[in-house]
This record gives C-alpha cells, sequence and structure tokens, in this order.
C-alpha cells in the first residue's frame, strides 16, 4: 500500500504533469454532454479498436432505440485519444460525458476528482453484477479511496501468437511456455517461410502505450525495471539494456518492414493478412483474427507471454469506461456502460457479429457460454489464465515503488514513458544504438524519480 504522502504527491505531481496539455476549453464546456431538442444524448470519446468499431455500429438500433438517449462518437487512434481525454478531463471541460480509459489512468484520474464514482450505480443497478466482473480488472479500477470509478468494456493480458501451419510445414514446435531466446531463435526459422512473410512483429511505435508496452515485460522477466523501490532510475542497468537490445535486435533482424511506425493495428493487419509468422501483443488481438472472414481463422496457436527470470510476464490492461465528473448525464453515462459493458452486450455481439468477436476478459459469466467457448476456443483460457495470472504489484524480480506490469503507475509515465519510446524507436529505425537511447532516457527517468525519492 502506498502511504498518504506519496498519494498527495502523486495527486501534485499529476497536475504539474498533465498541465501542459491543458488549453483554454471553457468555451466547450457542456457542449457534448447536455440534453438537445431532440432528446437526450451523451458525448462518448473512444479508442479506435475493433471491439469498438463494432459497439459504435450497433449502438444506435440497441442502445438508443431501448432507451431514448442518441450517442455521439468520437474515435480516434490510441495516442490521439489519450491526449484528447487528458485535456478535457484534466479542464473539466464537460464536452465528453464518457471517455475509454485504462486502468492507468483511472486511479489517477479519481485522485484528482475528474471522475464520478459508480458505486452507487453498481449498488442499484443489481443487473449489471459487479461480482460477475473478473477480480483483476475490479481491483484495477477501484482507487485508493476503495471507491469504484471505471468499468471494464474489455480485459486482456498479453500472449505470443503464432501460424501453427507454418511452424507444421517447417517442422518447427512451439513450446508451451516460450523463453525469449526461444522466439528468437524461431522468427529466424520461420522467417520468409512463405514470401513476404517475417518472423515476427513486434510494436516500435513511439507511444507509451505502444512500443514500451511489449517492451516492458520484457524488461521486467528480464530483470530490469524503470525504478527501483528507492525511486532510483534503472534504465542504464545491466538488464535493462539487455531487454532493449534484445527486443531491438529482434524486430530489426526479423521483424516487420517499416517497425518504428507498427503499433498494434499494423501488427494485427500484418497477422490477418498473413505477412508475419508470429506476433507478441495483446490477447485482445485474437478474437479480430478468429473472426469470421479472418484469413487466418483456425490457423492461429496461443501461449503464454514469453519469459526468462519471471514464472509469467503478460500484462495486466482494461479498456474501461470512466464517466467525467462535471457531466451533466451521469446517469444517462451509466446507463451507456451498464448496456456496453453488461452481459446482454455480449450475447448481442456473438448473435451479430460472431462469438470470437465478444469483447471479453472481463466476466466470469462470459467463458460459460458454450457458443463462446466453441468459438474462442484456441485462446479463452489462455486469456483468462494470463489476466488471472499477471501480477501488476510485483511483476518482475525486485520490489517495485509503484503498480504496474507495462507502464510506471505515476502520472509522469505519460510524458516520460513517450519521450523514451521515441529514444527506442528511433534505436529501431537505426537511427541511434540502444545504448544512446537509453542514456538519454536514464536522464529523463532520473529527474522524475528525485521527486518521489524519500516519498
Amino acid at each position: 500500500m502506498r502511504t498518504r504522502s506519496r498519494r498527495a504527491s502523486r495527486t501534485l505531481f499529476a497536475m504539474a504533469a498533465i498541465g501542459t496539455l491543458i488549453t483554454p476549453l471553457a468555451a466547450c464546456a457542456g457542449a457534448g454532454g447536455s440534453g438537445t431538442s431532440g432528446g437526450r444524448s451523451l458525448n462518448v470519446l473512444m479508442v479506435n479498436n475493433p471491439q469498438m468499431l463494432d459497439l459504435q455500429k450497433l449502438t444506435a438500433a440497441h442502445f438508443t432505440e431501448a432507451t431514448g438517449i442518441k450517442v455521439n462518437f468520437t474515435v480516434l487512434p490510441e495516442n490521439d485519444v489519450r491526449d484528447k481525454i487528458s485535456q478535457d478531463f484534466a479542464n473539466q471541460a464537460g464536452q465528453y460525458d464518457v471517455a475509454t480509459l485504462s486502468n492507468y489512468e483511472i486511479p489517477i484520474y479519481a485522485e484528482n476528482g475528474w471522475l464520478h464514482s459508480l458505486d452507487s450505480y453498481v449498488t442499484s443497478d443489481t443487473a449489471f453484477d459487479q461480482a460477475d466482473i473478473l477480480t483483476p480488472m475490479t481491483q484495477a479500477l477501484t482507487a485508493e479511496d476503495g471507491k469504484l470509478y471505471g468499468e471494464p468494456f474489455y480485459g486482456e493480458s498479453s500472449f505470443l501468437m503464432y501460424r501453427k501451419d507454418i511452424f507444421e510445414k517447417e517442422g518447427l514446435t512451439m513450446p508451451g511456455k516460450p523463453t525469449w531466446k526461444q522466439v528468437a531463435d524461431l522468427a529466424a526459422e520461420v522467417d520468409g517461410a512463405e514470401s513476404g512473410m517475417r518472423g515476427i512483429c513486434l510494436r516500435g511505435l513511439p507511444g507509451w502505450g505502444e512500443v514500451l508496452a511489449p517492451l516492458t515485460t520484457a524488461v521486467n522477466t528480464f530483470g530490469g525495471t524503470w525504478f527501483d523501490k528507492d525511486w532510483t532510475a534503472r534504465l542504464d542497468s545491466k538488464e535493462f539494456k539487455e531487454a532493449t537490445r534484445f527486443y531491438v535486435d529482434l524486430v530489426r533482424r526479423h521483424g516487420q518492414s517499416g517497425a518504428a511506425q507498427s503499433g498494434y493495428a499494423e501488427c494485427l493487419n500484418n497477422m490477418t493478412q498473413g505477412k508475419t509468422a508470429m506476433w507478441y501483443d495483446a490477447t485482445a488481438g485474437a478474437g479480430s483474427l478468429e473472426a469470421g472472414g479472418s484469413p487466418v481463422k483456425g490457423r492461429i496457436g496461443y501461449v503464454p507471454a514469453p519469459v526468462e527470470k519471471t514464472e509469467s510476464s503478460g500484462w495486466l490492461y482494461t479498456w474501461a469506461w470512466g464517466v467525467q465528473k462535471s457531466s451533466q448525464n451521469a446517469d444517462d453515462a451509466w446507463k451507456f456502460i451498464s448496456w456496453a459493458s453488461g452481459k446482454g452486450y455480449e450475447r448481442l455481439v456473438g448473435t451479430t457479429i460472431g462469438w470470437a468477436n465478444v469483447p471479453a476478459g472481463k466476466r466470469a459469466s462470459t467463458y460459460d457460454i458454450p457458443e463462446y467457448r466453441k468459438e474462442a476456443a484456441a485462446f479463452a483460457d489462455v486469456t483468462r489464465d494470463a489476466i488471472a495470472g499477471a501480477r501488476p504489484e510485483d511483476p518482475g524480480v525486485q520490489p517495485r515503488p509503484a503498480p504496474g506490469i507495462q507502464f510506471v503507475g505515476i502520472p509522469e509515465f505519460t510524458d516520460l514513458g513517450t519521450k523514451v519510446s521515441q529514444e527506442i524507436s528511433s534505436a529501431i529505425a537505426g537511427r541511434q544504438s540502444v545504448d544512446s537511447a537509453l542514456a538519454k532516457s536514464q536522464k529523463l527517468a532520473e529527474a522524475v524519480g528525485e521527486k518521489y525519492e524519500g516519498s
């Protein structure tokens, strides 16, 4: 548990860290969330992942038709949506009632008073069944005041996806629990197995939620950490360097072309189109790979995230719904959240779009639906086991000063992670060495660590 003094410091630093993003938005206050002469409406700001695009298609005919509440969606790529959310919520501008926030932002935003607590809604809306939400997700979206501030739309960990048919053709066997070094050897073997196919796809796109997500899980399992328990920055440590060199070398030798500009969306497309034999990334990607019409449906195998010195290394993440504190439509916002994250919505997706597309990883009951288990048989249990095995408080081989597996749970990580990711991406592009990238990154991390020393 963090001390009260650390919580106070974290809130203070949050305002400083996000303050650089704040611009005058007073003229927009309430513009999106207020009801209109045509009826009630909500403004929802969300990331452009496939599951959200499905939601956008289903809302008018199913949610609006049933409630009379019109939903105006703004849908943006991950890096862009984070910037827009931080501006609107930090200012409490009220342009958006609901936004997709992760388990990184929600505890920080809650401490700063930018979010509505959802406890009263959960208590009164018994049909929502909060007890059915997977415990790691509820814990990740609960702030230090013990209140719940978000509901997961889908939950995920990370795992390794690979082309079973290619491995069989090449006479290769994927270990049930691979190490990173085994993955590198396999990537070399399958590189070029088919025309235009690379051995592996790994994120290289700048962004703390892009390249740094998979890279930091590798750092953890290689024995590294961003900060030790006393807030000493350790990006220049032997272990951090080893993991980063390994990752950069692997993607440069056997990864996709244009790796420095490839994120989750690009790797998903590469895997779907048969341009890569392996992909280490979010478990949520499996739904798209196994969806009806996917060219690789039924050809993918799924194994746990690669390890070196730890028992597991998969991350814990959720895209969740948060309600802006200044929203004048919190009751209607909950109605939307209750529908979008409810049991009925998962069945709606299953029956109208396909069971592999269900936004899973958040409800225990999902894994009891026969149709889902049949359609998602290849990845359902691996996903649930990865979520259950994630260790956000203890992801590496040494004590940490803040929670987080693929991020450090402090407000400054948004800026720090983004700047470090730019250095790493530059190394992937061949514009500088890993040592040079980490030397610059170490100085950035030291400046952050100094703020917390003694807290």
